[in-house]
């Protein structure tokens, strides 16, 4: 123990007690599992001699699970219906469904793009459907980042 650090020490004990531990056991029970396995030695019962076939096989039926028996098929799922709005991908439809006219505010126009993406949005789409979905919302902000920019070149004209 000299010449170590307390640490070293310590394992060092700690080891030790762990083999006698071990040396114990191996007294009272005989010998234990053969190291570098994680259970004891099928071959050897608990006398240490080794066993028939039978009493091998026998030495595992705890561990053994029946399988368990198949489920009942359940019936097909019926296909969610599809959202119709989502099928509407050119960019009339979209204004359309935007129902945009020209003379909005741009509060307005604030206010139909939230409405619109609530709706419209890929994220809420089913997973068949978000491409189209990413397609309205694109179409759906040029039309009203258009409709929005139009108004201040008209505030800003006068018109």
């Amino acid at each position: 123990m000299f010449g170590m650090t307390v640490f070293e020490s310590v394992l060092e004990r700690l080891r030790a007690e762990a083999r006698e531990a071990e040396e114990e056991i191996a007294e009272e029970h005989g010998p234990g599992p053969v190291r570098g396995l994680s259970s004891g030695f099928a071959g050897l019962g608990a006398t240490g001699a080794f066993m028939s076939g039978s009493q091998a096989a026998a030495a595992y039926l705890d561990l053994y699970e029946a399988p368990a028996p198949p489920e009942p098929e359940s019936p097909p799922e019926e296909p969610a219906s599809v959202p119709e709005h989502l099928l509407r991908i050119t960019p009339e439809a979209v204004a359309e469904d935007l129902a945009l006219a020209g003379r909005e505010s741009i509060d307005d126009l604030a206010a139909r793009r939230r409405s619109f993406a609530r709706e419209n949005h890929p994220d809420r789409a089913p997973a068949e459907l978000r491409a189209n979905a990413t397609l309205r919302m694109k179409i759906a902000n040029m039309l009203i980042d258009e409709t929005i920019r139009r108004i201040h070149v008209e505030r800003s004209l006068g018109l």
